[in-house]
């Protein structure tokens, strides 16, 4: 297995000895980790391993029992602007009352963009994320994968540091999952975002991330992690015929099998 490496880039994020504990009950042994500003970080593990508790941690939705989360230096106390969380279950994310302007036009609201200046921020986002011609048509009129990437323009209209992203291809079918892998993989390499992605596809992971975090159960922590020597652009179907992805794509299938057992 490769060493547990920290990032070369600057670290953004840092669990510093984060430990939680839920009504009596450990979900995580203390945790030390750092994430590189702009680094593309996916996690894996088993079923209750804790990966979506990590995100949560990011995210301020869950203070630790023991030790800190930093960002930026300074610790998380709480929900910011500036972390976008992208969640697996886009039909409850999105209004269904609103259009799909108006679902981006809802972050820019709440970050109190003069009304004005809105039209041509959501006519950009949604032309960035292929909705330019679907602006006036409701959640229930797109499909999946469309209502999917207007919640990707939602978060992207809060411009985050950071974008956390829970499993969020997982409802969909392969070609529409390989299409918004790619569209995001564009995304965080043109804003400069880090990128935390919590994901259950071990393929999913190596082709999109810097590095793996793999994580054990009972309670969730670290086990090993995986820097993905893997060049960019990625490509559908180089990317997963290079020797390199297929020797990790064993490494964390056997890591996985391990874990469960």
């Amino acid at each position: 297995m490769d060493s547990l490496a920290l990032p070369t880039c600057e670290p953004l994020i840092r669990f510093c000895g984060v430990a939680l504990t839920l009504g009596g009950r450990r979900i995580l042994d203390p945790i030390a980790l750092d994430i590189g500003r702009g680094e593309f970080v996916c996690v894996v593990g088993p079923s209750g391993c804790g990966k979506t508790t990590l995100l949560r941690l990011i995210a301020g939705l869950y203070l630790p029992t023991e030790g800190q989360v930093l960002y930026g230096g300074k610790p998380v106390a709480g929900p910011r602007q500036d972390i976008a969380i992208v969640f697996q279950d886009y039909g409850k994310a999105l209004l269904p009352w609103r259009t799909a302007s108006g679902n981006v036009s809802l972050a820019l609201e709440a970050l109190g963009t003069p009304r004005a200046q809105r039209p041509a921020r959501i006519a950009a986002l949604l032309a960035k994320v292929g909705l330019a011609q679907h602006a006036d048509k409701f959640p229930g009129q797109l499909s999946g994968g469309m209502q999917q990437r207007l919640q990707i323009a939602r978060c992207l209209a809060q411009e985050p540091s950071v974008l956390l992203m829970d499993e969020p291809f997982g409802a969909l079918d392969a070609m529409t999952r390989q299409a918004l892998q790619d569209e995001v993989l564009g995304l965080a390499a043109s804003s400069g975002a880090t990128v935390f992605f919590v994901t259950h596809d071990l393929e999913e992971a190596i082709y999109l991330g810097d590095r793996v975090v793999a994580l054990k159960p009972n309670p969730g922590r670290v086990a090993d992690m995986f820097e993905v020597r893997l060049p960019r652009p990625r490509d559908q179907l180089a990317t997963r015929e290079h020797p390199e992805f297929l020797r990790l794509r064993r490494t964390l299938f056997d890591f996985i099998k391990e874990a469960e057992a």
